[in-house]
């Protein structure tokens, strides 16, 4: 998907957690807010997480005193792609794309890093 901000820039699905709530039930949260898509049923928790420091377009959503963030990766796998309704506030497209081409699209090194790691290629 893109994000309307920055603008170009490409993504799956993302997030933060809300107070007192776990990485599946956020991940859960966010794909229906993101995409309409209800998977509690169909998400798979893949067992890792990425450390990054926070881009500069995304620090104002942050305390002042916090600079790096913790992603936890899910994935849901699909054989038809679902309809998607996407969150126009949040951004101003998507695409279902072969995954060569999704990893030379997505702008966030740790959602590229993912995919290699957790995507089966077409």
């Amino acid at each position: 998907m893109e994000r309307r901000q920055p603008a170009g820039y490409w993504q799956s699905v993302t997030g933060s957690l809300e107070y007192g709530e776990g990485a599946g039930a956020a991940a859960i949260r966010e794909v229906a807010e993101e995409t309409g898509l209800d998977v509690a049923e169909v998400l798979i928790d893949c067992g890792y997480q990425n450390h990054f420091d926070i881009v500069p377009a995304w620090r104002e959503r942050y305390a002042p005193n916090v600079s790096s963030n913790t992603e936890y990766v899910f994935r849901v796998v699909y054989t038809d792609r679902p309809a998607i309704r996407i969150n126009l506030k949040e951004h101003s497209r998507y695409d279902w794309l072969p995954v060569a081409e999704t990893l030379q699209r997505v702008s966030s090194r740790t959602n590229r890093e993912a995919i290699r790691r957790f995507v089966v290629a077409d």
